[in-house]
């Protein structure tokens, strides 16, 4: 499928955050914008498609961005049949971390677990980065920046992105490193800050942080795939068909109805794919991700998002994330790989659904 600026650009703003105004929001990426998750997941396996023949002689490590190219990662590795690592912004016990920054971001920490990376660099050709938008490099020059020192000599590097605004001078640097770029759309970021600053911030502003306790039904399925540490896809893709059986038996039949399955943060594939399969058993699935991006809502017919309910997290209690446009359905699933240790996390995101939607299921996809 041919992509375009246009189906896959809408300019946001970012809340008080002075190193980047503007936020692009992909309408068909499934993670501020609910949106059919077939249609997600075709958009990534159509950026895998633009690299799954350059490859062939070499053996890769797939690592996705978190929070928001978690799944397009994941995805793309599935396509491709390699090993996948996310970035990640948590903690995770008993693991030695590689420190860098996202520079633009509010929460410029990610790392990448170091334990696994010790263990299968030697295993690797190539690794290639997937990330939904490509700016100016920076963020992915600074990882390679800390691979190359912590693993000297022994790796090619390559991008593959949804969007990529590089400009001449940014290209020209990795073109000197020998870091091949692939990606579905080019785009001319020039022009953004000035959208951005246009935008009437006018939308409808939730806190659902505090409130009364609102009861919902819970599925707990362990697991012990976490994308967060090294990952073989195929086990990966039979735990995500596991996980969705076990929906579908707590459910029931949901052929003709209209169902919301939303991610948590960090963890957004396993939403898609089980929305994805619900799709096609006749299901009317829309899906989307809690997110820490503060985003700035407007009322405009053009702008991207119009409500935004403030949260706690489900993995932090003294974090906060957001949802955006909340719409009303016959079942909500929400697939989450956060422990119940955050509860006032869990009880903000139901005060905040519960607002549209009464038949709400927490699924947590974690280890027991």
């Amino acid at each position: 499928m041919n992509y375009s600026e246009n189906s896959l650009v809408r300019i946001a703003k970012r809340d008080n955050n002075k190193k980047r105004n503007y936020l692009v929001v992909d309408p068909l990426q499934g993670k501020h914008v609910p949106v059919s998750p077939s249609t997600a997941l075709q958009l990534f396996r159509d950026l895998a498609e633009t690299v799954k023949d350059r490859y062939n002689s070499e053996r890769l490590l797939v690592v996705g961005f978190a929070e928001t190219a978690t799944a397009i990662g994941a995805q793309t590795a599935l396509c491709l049949g390699a090993a996948y690592l996310q970035t990640t912004r948590e903690v995770l016990p008993e693991v030695d971390y590689l420190f860098f920054s996202e520079e633009h971001s509010h929460a410029t920490e990610q790392k990448l677990v170091k334990t696994d990376l010790d263990a299968v660099i030697p295993q690797i050709d190539r690794i290639l980065f997937v990330e939904d938008e490509v700016t100016t490099g920076k963020t992915i020059l600074n990882i390679i920046h800390i691979l190359e020192k912590t693993y000297p000599d022994q790796l090619k590097f390559a991008v593959a992105s949804l969007l990529n605004g590089m400009d001449a001078e940014a290209l020209a640097r990795y073109q000197e490193k020998n870091i091949d770029l692939s990606y579905l759309v080019k785009t001319d970021h020039s022009r953004y800050p000035e959208l951005a600053d246009r935008c009437i911030c006018d939308g409808t502003f939730l806190d659902c942080t505090e409130g009364a306790l609102i009861s919902a039904s819970t599925l707990r399925i362990d697991h012990a795939i976490d994308t967060r540490r090294l990952t073989d896809p195929a086990a990966y893709e039979a735990a995500c068909c596991q996980l969705t059986r076990a929906i579908k038996n707590q459910t029931g039949d949901l052929s003709g109805k209209k169902v919301l399955v939303l991610g948590t943060e960090e963890c957004m594939y396993p939403a898609l794919y089980v929305g994805s399969a619900l799709e096609q058993d006749g299901a009317i699935v829309r899906s989307h991700a809690t997110t820490r991006s503060p985003i700035l809502v407007g009322t405009g017919e053009d702008y991207p998002l119009h409500c935004r309910y403030q949260l706690k997290s489900l993995y932090d209690n003294e974090r906060t994330t957001y949802l955006y446009d909340i719409g009303k359905y016959d079942s909500v699933i929400v697939v989450t790989d956060a422990p119940e240790t955050a509860c006032e996390g869990t009880s903000s995101l139901l005060r905040a659904l519960a607002l549209h939607n009464q038949n709400i299921l927490i699924v947590r996809w974690c280890k027991n």
